[in-house]
């Protein structure tokens, strides 16, 4: 076999392969052999086909099969030899395979790039910190009364936060776009569950009384019949409820599974849970910043078709959500948008493996079995989610690439500039949920 390597670009290879055509005819005379073998020809015992019909039959259909298999075997033996790492499938285009003349193909791939990391003492990276304060649980306390709230009747006029059960129907100019009265729907007022100004005009109303007024829908409402355009309601008021917050005493704790020690241990329960997703959220912007840090020192000409891999990857829930949606889907448009993400991923991949590979890093296994642990609080039978993990080998091998990476970080952490920066739970808790929003 001769090979020779062209490099058209920084990362593009073209590779030549040669083979002989007596390598080629060794491999089909042992498999047309092996084939004599196994068929059944009328007139002949098994086995003893002569090989001169089983070629006459077989022998371009064999040869197709022995110049595939080589295509691939030769190219990876190539490219061992050449001691090249190919980011991707090859582009094989034969130029010579008719019998009696070799075999000798063209393979065009890129290969991984050759990069040094910057030395992480050269980074300038945050720790971020946080704490769970009293006011912290009473908040947590106050929305969780929120969940566990009733509604009772009154005699007076509705205000803000109340819920008003209504009745309306909605024109604009003589057609119902309500497809006539709506009926016994529930607004909260101030909750903006109504077009702005609805809720308002509301205010003051008492049960039993009608409302007439004109609004103007938003100009971006998403009814595109709708949007813009002034709309005359005609409304019937039938009951105005105020809101009634649970105590919080022994039962309340109880309904939160709490059957021993009462709003003490309520409140205990809570600051436990509170601190494992304050912990979740430092570690995952502590994490950015390192990662922000590592993706900024290090420049990487990156292989297109480990870019093309990870937006193929970044596309696939567009496309179910669109399927599912029976929606069109502007992919070129879309993977513009999410390609500066792709190369990103693709970017921090090739360095996180260097950073492993230069460190020696190995997985730690107690880490792991922590992080599940830890990951199985949040539901009802922990132990069973352990086993859910440990029972699949797939499963347990993402929680060791979050752990690995996690390890990369505590490395960082441990040889660059780390500043710590302190951030109020609140925030960091909104900052979380926004983050876990975009992601979705």
């Amino acid at each position: 076999m001769q090979v020779s390597v062209e490099t058209t670009s920084e990362l593009s290879r073209k590779m030549t392969v040669q083979v002989p055509e007596e390598e080629i005819q060794e491999k089909i005379a042992s498999r047309l052999k092996t084939l004599a073998n196994q068929i059944k020809i009328d007139g002949f015992r098994p086995g003893k086909v002569p090989q001169s019909l089983v070629k006459k039959r077989y022998g371009q259909q064999v040869r197709e099969e022995v110049l595939s298999d080589l295509i691939q075997s030769s190219f990876y033996e190539a490219v061992r030899d050449e001691k090249l790492k190919p980011a991707g499938m090859p582009q094989i285009t034969a130029r010579r395979a008719d019998e009696g003349s070799g075999l000798e193909y063209e393979a065009s791939f890129e290969v991984m790039p050759e990069f040094v990391v910057m030395p992480l003492e050269t980074l300038e990276v945050k720790r971020f910190a946080s704490e769970v304060t009293e006011q912290d649980i009473d908040a947590m306390i106050g929305r969780l009364r929120e969940q566990r709230k009733t509604w009772q009747d009154v005699g007076r006029a509705a205000a803000t936060g109340d819920r008003v059960t209504i009745s309306f129907e909605g024109k604009i100019g003589e057609e119902s776009f309500t497809d006539g009265k709506v009926t016994d729907l529930a607004v909260i007022l101030g909750s903006n569950q109504m077009i702005p100004g609805f809720e308002d005009k509301l205010v003051g109303a008492t049960a039993g009384s009608t409302l007439e007024f004109e609004l103007s829908f938003p100009a971006d409402y998403p009814n595109e019949k709708l949007a813009g355009n002034l709309a005359q309601f005609a409304v019937e008021v039938l009951k105005v409820e105020e809101s009634k917050l649970p105590e919080v005493d022994a039962e309340f704790a109880k309904s939160y599974g709490i059957e021993e020690g009462g709003v003490e241990a309520f409140r205990s329960d809570i600051r436990a849970n509170m601190e494992r997703e304050m912990k979740r959220a430092l570690q995952t912007r502590t994490k950015a910043s390192v990662m922000d840090a590592l993706f900024g020192k290090n420049t990487i000409a990156l292989p297109n078709a480990l870019i093309q891999d990870e937006l193929a990857h970044l596309l696939a829930p567009y496309r179910q959500a669109a399927q599912k949606r029976r929606q069109d889907l502007d992919e070129a448009k879309l993977k513009e948008q999410l390609e500066p993400v792709a190369r990103r991923r693709v970017a921090l991949a090739l360095v996180l493996g260097k950073i492993i590979e230069t460190n020696n890093l190995v997985v730690d296994q107690k880490r792991v079995r922590s992080t599940v642990e830890d990951l199985a609080q949040s539901y009802e039978s922990p132990e069973d989610v352990v086993r859910w993990y440990y029972a699949e080998p797939e499963r347990l091998r993402e929680v060791e690439n979050v752990v690995m990476e996690d390890q990369v970080v505590d490395l960082v952490l441990d040889k660059a500039k780390a500043t710590e920066e302190k951030i109020a739970f609140q925030e960091l808790m909104q900052q979380a949920t926004a983050s876990a929003s975009q992601a979705a």
